[in-house]
């Protein structure tokens, strides 16, 4: 245990784009998800040890090629923020498929964070990546489920 810049750097450059929506959240309707409590708790956990772990946690030896994927990953979740923002920052666009992937911007901040483990040779950063995934991923599907399953609002009608 102890500081790690390298860390931190990895916690703020994939956690920090998820501020936009304070900024810019989704237009038009916002389908709410029932989540069962446990798989929340599951996905909070995790999003609370991917902030702190990796800031926390002295790195061993690094092994600089894991940063080529995980620069990818990051890469493809900071495009994925784009597509929200310049395509109408519609909610549907938070859980739309990037191609066979069926939520990427749930799927790559877990693949960012497992890399950034393979990098900094720690395990506790891929124990926290996994809890990220068993329940950010499984929220992301519920969510993108009941947002295609529910049938759009009707336009308003002129006055």
């Amino acid at each position: 245990m102890g500081f790690s810049p390298l860390g931190l750097i990895v916690s703020i450059v994939v956690l920090a784009p998820n501020l936009l929506l304070l900024w810019f959240p989704p237009r038009g309707r916002n389908v709410v998800v029932r989540v069962p409590r446990p798989l929340e708790g599951v996905e909070r956990a995790g999003q609370a040890l991917c902030l702190v772990v990796p800031a926390i946690t002295v790195p061993g030896a690094i092994i600089w090629w894991w940063v080529l994927p995980a620069a990818v990953a990051l890469a493809t979740y900071d495009v994925l923020w784009c597509r929200y923002l310049v395509e109408g920052r519609e909610q549907t666009l938070l859980y739309a498929s990037l191609w066979r992937v069926p939520v990427p911007m749930a799927v790559m901040p877990v693949v960012v964070f497992l890399c950034a483990a393979g990098w900094l040779s720690s395990p506790w950063i891929a124990l926290a990546a996994v809890v990220l995934a068993a329940g950010h991923i499984p929220v992301a599907l519920l969510t993108r489920r009941a947002i295609r399953s529910t049938p759009p609002s009707p336009a308003p009608r002129p006055a």
